[in-house]
């Protein structure tokens, strides 16, 4: 029987979930790294030992852990992010330009084939890429060369919080910035382009038709179309079905179509999922009830999703990097939350139970099923 190991980043420490393919009685491991704000823990796919984790701390600054042993025991690795060249200026909140300066890492994305292959999307917004293990870490400056001087902080940061490898080209990849928009690489990293044409920001550029500056939220893929996207933006859920060259809005009968995460079931490439929040003043659900939101025709038609989940005074988010499928044959959903609930549904979203209560606010969440 296989099992499923969710790893849970939150504001105070990670934790490690684990239960059988059944997933209806769990343990929880954890604390790991008390006390510090943990982004980002992942495991890579070619590994199931080897699992990555992002501890930051305003005093202690960025540390990036890696374990060789399933989460057992953790090992600090080099932690040196700098730059390449001169890092320049980007724009500021009141439009005068600003210094690039490190402040940590958002989301590592480990390579599918090699554990000792990682990238790195940090803010202020850049790439980074180690090749050994974490041992060293090299910027892929191209990025930063597609008009970065009019990339701007959204209110969480200028972050690079999303990275997508395309499953039949690793080359090419799909990067997401707050508030820079979608970009994306033929040639492993090295030269980038803008990927935000139809995406339209009306409330947050004076350009609503920019080519960058977009708050984009989050992407994800289905890996047997990689050239079909979907986007969460600041405002609207979007799609494209050609790499990005054009985005078409799906929002369709949402409650609200704000929101920070969105992700596509495991064997079903129309099945996606979002969690609609009031809006950028309110990071709350409509109405006090938590639904998760599911399209079975990927997107416009939506259904809400709430057998099991609060539905009166509930006032939690769920931010763009908790929320994760597993690959078993009856799809598993999980999302944290900032009132640290970890949510699971073992039959993709029909019905939803809690796997624990209480925990930190849940920065992230990513699973994995082990054989």
């Amino acid at each position: 029987m296989s099992s499923v190991r969710v790893l849970v980043g939150t504001r105070k420490g990670a934790f490690i979930l684990r239960s059988d393919e059944r997933r209806k009685d769990w343990t929880v491991d954890g604390p790991h790294f008390p006390g510090w704000e943990v982004f980002h823990v992942t495991g890579t796919p070619s590994d199931p030992n080897r699992l990555y984790a992002s501890q930051t701390s305003g005093w202690f600054g960025q540390v990036i852990q890696r374990s060789d042993d399933g989460g057992a025991t953790w090992e600090a690795m080099n932690n040196e992010f700098v730059y390449k060249g001169n890092p320049g200026t980007h724009q500021w909140y009141d439009g005068t330009q600003h210094p690039w300066e490190f402040k940590r890492v958002w989301h590592l994305e480990p390579s599918p084939t090699d554990p000792d292959s990682v990238y790195a999307g940090v803010e202020d917004a850049a790439l980074f890429h180690t090749s050994d293990g974490g041992k060293s870490w090299t910027e892929l400056a191209g990025l930063r060369d597609v008009k970065g001087n009019l990339w701007q902080p959204g209110a969480g940061g200028m972050c690079l919080h999303t990275i997508v490898i395309s499953p039949n080209d690793p080359k090419r990849m799909y990067v997401a910035i707050s508030a820079a928009g979608a970009f994306r690489t033929h040639d492993g990293g090295e030269t980038w382009s803008p990927i935000n044409r139809g995406l339209r920001s009306e409330f947050e550029l004076p350009d609503a038709d920019a080519e960058v500056g977009h708050c984009v939220h989050s992407i994800a893929m289905h890996p047997s179309r990689p050239e079909t996207l979907f986007m969460q933006k600041h405002w609207d859920v979007m799609r494209t079905d050609n790499a990005g060259d054009l985005w078409h809005e799906v929002s369709g009968n949402l409650p609200s179509d704000f929101g920070f995460p969105i992700a596509v079931h495991a064997h079903e490439p129309e099945t996606i999922y979002v969690v609609p929040i009031l809006s950028d003043s309110y990071h709350y659900p409509p109405d006090g009830k938590l639904r998760v939101y599911r399209s079975r025709s990927g997107g416009n038609e939506w259904e809400a999703l709430s057998n099991g989940l609060p539905q009166s005074d509930c006032y939690v988010n769920i931010l763009r990097n908790a929320f994760a499928v597993d690959t078993l044959e009856s799809c598993g959903v999980y999302f944290g939350t900032t009132g640290g609930q970890v949510y699971a549904s073992a039959d993709s979203g029909d019905t939803w139970a809690p796997i624990v209560r209480d925990l930190p606010p849940v920065l992230s969440v990513e699973v994995q099923v082990l054989p």
